[in-house]
């Protein structure tokens, strides 16, 4: 880190890191949304039904669920810089390898691979947020990089169209694991810690430092994950989560299959179409991240500030219930459109609130842990899904059953969701004593 004089300009290497920290998110979900766009093609290909193809999109989450809070506490324990980048190395290889299966349960199995490294990049992300992030600028970065989440897939439905109808469905999968090798070299090179930052100046530093509670700041610092898992303000935050992912993962996983099948499409035409509920969504984590940070900084306190945008965006995001009833395609692509940027505008806040409530150097494994009991909606939620159109040869039930989810998601976070503050350990520890507590 460099020196600087007094009233020297600091500098913004935190945002530049940020930057970063959204095209991993974008990969990440590029890799994940290719096979919702092939899935057209690998049914026929494969000969997989709707119920198997449902299995097919959910065996992904089976791993990614499971090492999420691994993949927390690694990120914690030997530093961000390192854990990302396996991870997207791991995930980048697996998505270039499903271009070599030749069965629904090879595809299986590639997932799986997949789903362990993809479990580390939310975790990561969370634990950078927690470093580089003074408190009144996390739901904004945290609106930046969830953001890639709607990139990704905005980017991959009309570009993974292209190329499979083009080139054929392999493809795309080679071209998004490359894209992801690429990245690692350029985090592995110019990602540190801010203290070792070389381009990060003691200005910098000192408005990241000041702008963090008290908490933050603890060196040695470590708890055990079911030390806080009981605790009502996580208990609140993964169910909420799990009931936002269950109507997000629709989008990653039949949205185009539903666009195909229910609305009549072309490949062509559910390429460019599927492309604007994504778009929607990354104006509602830009505009959520920006407006409660804006709250924030306008004296409203942190949980007031927070659950405006948790409540007001999942209410929003009921809309998909109606979504299915409307005989245009137009009002469903509307409708659809207007749930994403609801669930958007809670989603950045969803990946700030680690930072605020995890005990010290905590922040990746209690993101590990909200995200682990959140994503199994991504093993259920495409079964689910699945079984009822099979059943009545219909979406509109799913889609009715994805608006409950946010009704149910909106009242967890407005009464769950107590104060939003560093959660007490008090009770596992005798509070004259240093927590140094691995896993």
């Amino acid at each position: 880190m460099s020196a600087v004089g007094i009233g020297e300009k600091r500098t913004n290497v935190r945002w530049k890191i940020s930057i970063l920290m959204w095209a991993v998110i974008a990969i990440n979900f590029v890799d994940r949304t290719n096979l919702s766009a092939a899935a057209p093609v690998l049914q026929k290909q494969f000969h997989i039904s709707p119920a198997e193809m449902g299995v097919v999109m959910s065996s992904f989450f089976w791993s990614y669920v499971v090492f999420m809070i691994p993949s927390g506490w690694l990120a914690d324990k030997i530093g961000q810089r390192i854990s990302l980048a396996i991870s997207c190395l791991w995930w980048s290889l697996a998505t270039a390898a499903t271009a070599l299966v030749r069965s629904a349960g090879s595809l299986i199995s590639i997932r799986l691979i997949m789903g362990i490294g993809e479990s580390g990049a939310y975790p990561a992300n969370a634990g950078i947020t927690s470093k580089w992030f003074p408190l009144k600028e996390r739901a904004r970065v945290a609106g930046i990089f969830d953001s890639g989440n709607k990139v990704g897939a905005a980017l991959a439905m009309p570009l993974v169209v292209w190329l499979l109808t083009r080139f054929g469905w392999k493809v795309p999968f080679v071209v998004s694991g490359v894209l992801g090798i690429i990245w690692v070299a350029i985090w592995w090179v110019y990602y540190r810690d801010p203290e070792k930052h070389r381009y990060a100046n003691q200005a910098e530093l000192t408005h990241i430092r000041t702008g963090q509670p008290e908490y933050q700041l603890g060196a040695h610092n470590r708890v055990k994950w079911y030390h806080i898992i009981g605790h009502r303000t996580i208990i609140s935050m993964c169910i909420a989560f799990f009931m936002l992912n269950y109507t997000s993962y629709f989008f990653i996983t039949w949205f185009p299959s539903y666009l195909v099948q229910a609305r009549g499409m072309s490949l062509m035409q559910m390429g460019g179409v599927a492309m604007i509920p994504p778009a929607a969504g990354i104006l509602g984590d830009w505009f959520g991240g920006w407006f409660s940070d804006h709250l924030l900084g306008r004296g409203v306190s942190l949980t007031v500030a927070r659950k405006v945008n948790l409540v007001g965006g999942m209410l929003i995001a009921t809309s998909v219930g109606f979504a299915g009833f409307t005989h245009s395609a137009v009002w469903c692509v509307v409708l659809l459109a207007i749930c994403t940027f609801g669930l958007q505008c809670a989603g950045c806040i969803v990946w700030a609130l680690p930072s605020h409530v995890a005990p010290p150097n905590s922040a990746s494994m209690v993101a590990g842990l909200q995200g682990a009991v959140s994503n199994t909606a991504g093993i259920v939620g495409p079964i689910i899904t699945g079984i009822i159109v099979q059943l009545t040869h219909s979406f509109v039930s799913a889609l009715v059953v994805s608006g409950l989810c946010c009704l149910l998601g909106a009242a967890l976070y407005l009464f769950g969701l107590g104060n939003i503050e560093p959660v007490s350990l008090a009770k596992h520890f005798n509070a004259n004593q240093p927590t140094d507590i691995q896993l």
